[in-house]
């Protein structure tokens, strides 16, 4: 197959990052749209996107894209499409996401249906069979429809992108391994001389992530695929990249990254966490108080998610721990930077600095804003 169009899907507000991961593994014709990014590759670059990216959801192939206003252009646009390029003879193809916005075909069950039935259609032509079994490597197909242009694609990653593996036990409010990636890279922080500190680390995912980017420990090099098992993609090239980002760990930078938390229980579970993901001697984890917080250097990275909304109920501990963090930050790491993500609309106001920037991202479908505010350079 020549080169195709691979999608890259990504939440709300972290499209851009997406897009930088894209082109600085270089990736050809990158590109940026709401909620997914763009760009053109072959099936190495797939297993690359797979094992590589760290704050995508999940790689899609696209299949195609058009415009449909009835259901028979649906069908017949759909039967166009190559299907036999990607899915074996006894391939499983369910269509398992369906979405229609401003739309005139916009019955999900009938699009489904439709574009089923076109799809079997045009492999009863190609493989000269009349059922198909269904029994082998799963081809799980998604169709977004948006003012009646249907974008046609295959998942390749199986498990959301954000499952790394490391991760079994989760507290009450995870924060997704993707997001907490995110906002390390959105920090800057890269290891060497500046430590990392995340006084309010829950199970450890932004400090693992963390320790991750410092080693350069590709995210999805421990985890299993979708489409390992395709027919199409070469066993060799799953073995080949793995090895490769193994390869590249680096294991000389300094990694510096502190993490606490008031609740012992979850101190272990995140101890736990780190192991699994092989990064537990890169991190020292503690059970205690931020209000106890003592910087280890004099200038450095701090980055939390500090308990919001739901997860405290009352505005009066919230204002009050926003008030008390901000006091710390000022008075004991006056040259350091941190970023606080929260869904809390008055943070600033009550850690009583106004931020450098901020950003609006999704944690969980929960808008919320990422204050960062840059230290000394």
């Amino acid at each position: 197959m020549k080169d195709f169009t691979i999608i890259a899907s990504s939440t709300m507000g972290l499209e851009s990052i997406v897009r930088d991961e894209c082109v600085e593994l270089g990736f050809k014709d990158v590109h940026a749209f709401n909620g997914k990014v763009e760009f053109k590759g072959n099936f190495k670059d797939v297993v690359k996107a797979n094992i590589h990216l760290r704050c995508a959801d999940r790689i899609f192939i696209k299949m195609g894209e058009f415009k449909a206003l009835t259901f028979e252009e649906l069908f017949q646009n759909v039967k166009k499409i190559k299907w036999s390029e990607i899915i074996e003879k006894n391939g499983e193809f369910p269509i398992s996401w369906v979405s229609s916005v401003k739309s005139k075909l916009f019955s999900k069950s009938d699009i489904q249906k439709i574009a089923k039935k076109a799809i079997v259609e045009n492999m009863k032509e190609i493989y000269d069979i009349e059922k198909f079994p269904e029994n082998g490597a799963l081809f799980r197909i998604k169709i977004q429809g948006n003012k009646d242009i249907f974008t046609i694609m295959i998942d390749t990653s199986g498990d959301a992108l954000h499952k790394r593996g490391y991760r079994n036990l989760i507290n009450e409010a995870p924060l997704k391994e993707t997001m907490a990636a995110a906002l390390v890279k959105l920090s800057r922080w890269k290891g060497g001389d500046r430590p990392f500190v995340d006084p309010m680390c829950g199970t450890g995912t932004i400090a693992i992530e963390a320790a991750m980017i410092g080693r350069n420990i590709a995210p999805g090099v421990n985890r299993n695929f979708a489409a390992e098992e395709w027919k199409v993609i070469p066993k060799d090239y799953w073995i080949d990249l793995r090895d490769e980002a193994f390869s590249q760990e680096d294991y000389e930078n300094k990694v510096m990254v502190y993490a606490s938390d008031i609740d012992a229980e979850t101190i272990k579970i995140a101890e736990e966490n780190a192991e699994r993901a092989g990064v537990e001697e890169d991190i020292l984890f503690e059970c205690k108080n931020f209000l106890d917080l003592e910087p280890t250097a004099e200038k450095g990275c701090l980055v939390t998610n500090p308990p919001y909304g739901e997860r405290l109920l009352n505005d009066e501990k919230v204002e009050r721990l926003y008030r008390l963090l901000g006091d710390v930050c000022k008075t004991r790491f006056p040259k350091w930077s941190y970023y606080i993500i929260t869904s809390y609309p008055e943070f600033e106001k009550y850690f009583d600095k106004k931020s450098t920037k901020n950003r609006k991202l999704y944690n969980g479908g929960i808008e919320c804003h990422y204050y960062q505010y840059y230290g000394e350079r």
